[in-house]
Order: C-alpha cells, then sequence, then structure tokens
C-alpha cells in the first residue's frame, strides 16, 4: 500500500452497506472510516440506496473508480469487494470482522452461502492489506488468507451508543428476586440462543427465578423456541438506542452463548453502563473482556448455571460495575494506538505497523 506525507490520500470508503438500521458492522464503518476519522485525508464514501444497487457498486462501479483513479486508496469495511478490484490490490484496505463466512459453512443462510462465502474466500486469495478487529480475528484469519498478506489490527473505539454511562441499575440481585439477563444480537444459529435458554432454564430449576430479555431481529433460519415462547423468554425485537437504554437499566447482566465472534461489540458496548457479562470461555471473548466478566461453557449447562447462581451472589458480582468501566477504557485505550497506526501509515510511515503487538504474524 502506498503512501505520501506530502499530500492528502484520495480514500473511496465502500458504504453501500449503510442502509437502514445501524447495527455493529454499521457503526464499525462510521467510527473508523469516517472523514472525522481519516482527516486530514479526502474521503469519498460510496454509497447505494439498494440491495441491487450495492451489489452493481461493489461489483463493477468501484472497480471502475480503481482504474479512473489510479492513485487513491479503497476501502472495504462491510462485505467483500467485487474480484475486479484484484488488479488493485495493493491500494485495497479490506476490513474484516470475523471469519465465520468460511469457518462455519452450517450456520450460513443461503445467500451467504451462494454469494458472501464465495466472494470472500476469492477477496482472501488476492487482498494484501487485511485490518481486523481483534488479535482472535486476525490469528484466525491466517488460515485462509495469502501468506504475503499483511494483516493489521485496528480495534474498533466503543462508544457508549445506548447512553448506559449513568446507568444506576436494578442493585446487587437479591436471592428470591428475579435475575434478569440481557441478550443482544439477531436471532440466527451463530448465536446459538437455545443454549442461553437451556441456561435460564437451569437457573429457574435451582432455585433461581431468571429471565432471558432478547434484543435483536429475526434473521435467517427456523428456530423452534419461537414456536412456543417459555415464559421466562422475552422477545423485544430490535430496540432504538433509547429504548434498549431503558430495558438495559432493568437488567443484571449480558449473557452471550455465541459460537463464534470476530468481536462481539455489544459486549463492550454494555460495559459503559457497567453492566457484567456473561461469556463463552473463547479466545476472542478472553481477549475482548480481559479480567472482567464471566466465562462459561454454554453446552455444559447445569454447571453453567451453578457459576452463575454462585457468581451473581458473591463479592465479585458486586464490584463488576468497576471491573467493566474499567475494561471497556482498556479497550479505547488500544483502539487508540491502532487509530493512530492506520493515519500514520496513510500518511507515509513505512513503520507505522511494526512490532508484534500491530500486525498477525504470517505463517512460519
Amino acid at each position: 500500500m502506498h503512501g505520501s506525507a506530502t499530500r492528502r490520500q484520495t480514500i473511496y470508503v465502500d458504504g453501500t452497506h449503510l442502509r437502514g438500521r445501524v447495527t455493529g458492522i454499521e457503526r464499525v464503518t462510521l467510527d473508523l472510516f469516517s472523514a472525522e476519522s481519516l482527516a486530514p485525508h479526502d474521503v469519498r464514501p460510496v454509497v447505494s440506496r439498494s440491495l441491487p444497487g450495492m451489489i452493481a457498486r461493489q461489483q463493477v462501479g468501484i472497480p471502475l473508480k480503481t482504474w479512473r483513479d489510479p492513485q487513491a486508496l479503497f476501502v472495504f469495511p462491510g462485505f467483500p469487494p467485487g474480484p475486479l478490484c484484484a488488479p488493485a490490490a495493493a491500494r485495497c484496505l479490506l476490513y474484516i470482522h470475523d471469519t465465520f463466512l468460511l469457518s462455519r459453512p452450517e450456520d450460513l443462510s443461503l445467500r451467504s452461502r451462494v454469494y458472501l462465502s464465495p466472494a470472500f474466500a476469492l477477496a482472501m486469495r488476492w487482498g494484501r492489506n487485511l485490518f481486523v478487529n481483534s488479535r482472535t480475528t486476525g490469528e484466525d484469519l491466517r488460515r485462509y488468507c495469502a501468506p504475503e498478506a499483511g494483516v493489521f489490527l485496528l480495534r474498533p473505539p466503543v462508544r457508549d451508543v445506548f447512553t448506559l454511562s449513568r446507568r444506576v441499575g436494578p442493585g446487587i440481585w437479591k436471592p428470591g428476586g428475579p435475575l434478569k439477563l440481557l441478550a443482544i444480537g439477531t436471532v440466527e444459529p451463530r448465536k446459538n440462543y437455545p443454549a442461553s435458554l437451556a441456561i435460564v432454564e437451569a437457573l429457574n430449576s435451582i432455585g433461581i427465578p431468571a429471565e432471558l430479555h432478547l434484543v435483536g431481529r429475526s434473521g435467517w433460519g427456523r428456530h423452534a423456541f419461537l414456536d412456543s415462547p417459555p415464559p421466562y423468554l422475552h422477545m423485544h425485537g430490535y430496540l432504538a438506542d433509547s429504548q434498549l437504554q431503558a430495558l438495559a437499566e432493568t437488567c443484571h447482566a449480558l449473557l452471550s452463548t455465541s459460537k463464534a465472534e470476530g468481536l462481539g461489540l455489544p459486549l463492550l458496548e454494555v460495559q459503559h453502563g457497567g453492566l457484567p457479562v456473561i461469556a463463552p470461555d473463547a479466545p476472542v471473548f478472553r481477549e475482548v473482556l480481559g479480567r472482567s466478566g464471566l466465562l462459561i461453557h454454554p453446552d455444559a449447562t447445569d454447571a453453567s448455571a451453578r457459576r452463575i447462581g454462585a457468581w451473581v451472589a458473591s463479592e465479585e458480582f458486586g464490584a463488576a460495575l468497576h471491573a467493566a468501566r474499567d475494561n471497556v477504557g482498556r479497550w479505547n485505550g488500544l483502539a487508540a494506538t491502532d487509530a493512530g497506526r492506520l493515519l500514520a501509515l496513510l500518511d507515509g510511515d513505512p513503520l507505522a505497523y511494526a512490532g508484534a503487538d500491530a500486525m498477525i504474524p504470517g505463517r512460519p
């Protein structure tokens, strides 16, 4: 990737996926690749108003721009770029949120299997400048990308999007009272909500009256638990930020049982409000949560329920408010360092990403 310290770079940012509701991927795009974030460079968003328009711009429109503007850089923070961008690989920056398009084919929708997964696999063959949201994503990405590709850490900042910084919450959970657990994410197989429900059911069976409050739109797939929802499941659908704020104020902790995440952005977002987090004991969650939160094995339903029950009744749970806020501050410090490295790289500094703490090493 070329750069110049003496002039502004022209940077086209693929924003064709920025339509309608703003969720995790859209927020990361807006935070990392806005004109403000990349100033003083000349940022030119590429937008669309429809799905066909998005595909046309990704497959034809942007490749044409790489030919017409041979000095410009091109950023792809949402969907994989079209194969016609390959000749301009040195000027393309691909932002990778996760690798489940290749690593978990059994959890993909038909559209993902037919269109997104092949496009992603092809982009990994020619992509040379790959930016990742976590070290875990980067290490996993090395299984799929070209050996000569550069894999750079660019962790996103986590804003207080739900304005939870002043959250008081329901207070310490009291034995015998309801334990309200929040879950955030699209209802799809990868999120593994049946495991969350099984854990909540197990909590109830050991005398802890637990509830699961699920926030997220319905995605693809059939979900048997929606046919006859148990009484402890409360479906809220998609909520505006202010509505989610009100719900989070009543909840004791966030519960995630996801099978695979590149980052798990909502886990960090709710930590602005000191909301304790319960998540799977997996590398990405250990990286994101640090020493905050509780790590469980979702498939071990009874053991997970017992661990949660003991945790919410402990002094450690009472201190979780401070631990959560400290952790999101730690993460944002790392994100600020990464953002500085990116700007230095764009300004032409060849050593901007020198060091093991900035890049994911290639295969030996």
